[in-house]
């Protein structure tokens, strides 16, 4: 592919793009026309050495571009095949999850205390029931990066759920919290990977262990950098959340020693376009790096 330098440039799927290099992109469509929409994603991927963090094609980021290019009328894609009929995403629980014995107490008489990866198809499924079962906004499914934890403690019967955790994605675009971060919009383009939202916390309600949420959320800072590092090939710097003050006060986020820097404008959380509203939320964040604002600003000598 073209290796022209342009002074023209634009920010799309968090990747900057020469006038050049989307020239690239729609000669490829043009020249390649009975591609499947898959296969023109993997060979621009290929030309542009477009990857993740850990070596693999960014296909769903690919798809972004070639999706708004279409918007565009900039290019014309394949006509895509219709898709085999998906499974329900309804999630039905079961007896497995029913209420347990109320377990009361202080931290330490659960010690030590673990967050456990929903690794298998089965935890999934019990993970996936007990936060249907359990959390207000119920379960629904996930896409991009995302990691689910069991919070697990010790009892004198043997490993009992305490919990659940989830974490996934950040919000695109936050005005407060930008502004805290002293985030430009490409700086945001280039490095929201790096961000990790908690976008679930369960504590279920038969567990009645004082001073647990704060200690839990402590082991999930300590522990998300190395997990989202196994699994996705990157550490993020800094995590966030956000409350619903008509349902929570946001005690347990601030004795961890989370920073609340502003409020939600009320959309939902991947909302780029402020299409779908939601109820304004408190942001609260929590640095994973001692330097996270210099690295995410893309500032001169820091490393991870």
């Amino acid at each position: 592919m073209s290796t022209n330098a342009d002074n023209d440039a634009r920010v799309i799927s968090g990747r900057i793009f020469t006038e050049g290099e989307l020239d690239d992109v729609r000669e490829t469509v043009e020249l390649f026309p009975h591609l499947s929409y898959t296969e023109l994603a993997f060979t621009i991927c290929e030309g542009l050495e477009w990857f993740t963090a850990n070596g693999e094609y960014k296909i769903a980021s690919c798809r972004t571009l070639l999706k708004k290019l279409e918007t565009e009328g900039q290019i014309v894609l394949p006509k895509r095949q219709s898709p085999p009929e998906r499974r329900s995403e309804e999630v039905h629980p079961g007896p497995q999850t029913e209420p347990g014995e109320e377990l009361c107490g202080g931290v330490s008489d659960v010690a030590p205390i673990q967050l456990k990866s929903a690794a298998t198809k089965e935890s999934r499924q019990l993970w996936n029931e007990y936060m249907e079962r359990y959390h207000p906004l119920g379960y629904k499914r996930q896409f991009g990066a995302y990691q689910r934890y069991f919070i697990v403690g010790a009892t004198q019967e043997g490993p009992r759920y305490l919990g659940e955790m989830l974490f996934s994605a950040s919000a695109w675009a936050l005005t407060d919290r930008d502004q805290w971060i002293g985030w430009k919009e490409a700086d945001r383009s280039q490095r929201l990977n790096l961000i990790v939202n908690n976008t679930r916390f369960l504590i279920f309600p038969w567990v009645k262990v004082k001073n647990l949420a704060s200690h839990v959320l402590a082991l999930a800072a300590k522990q998300i950098p190395a997990d989202w590092q196994h699994r996705y090939g990157y550490a993020p710097v800094l995590l966030e959340t956000f409350v619903d003050t008509a349902l929570y006060k946001g005690t347990c986020y601030r004795a961890a020693n989370w920073v609340e820097v502003g409020q939600t404008a009320g959309r939902g959380r991947m909302d780029r376009y402020s299409q779908y509203l939601s109820s304004p939320k408190r942001i609260y964040m929590y640095p994973l790096h001692k330097d996270f604002k210099d690295i995410l600003c893309a500032k001169g000598g820091v490393s991870q």
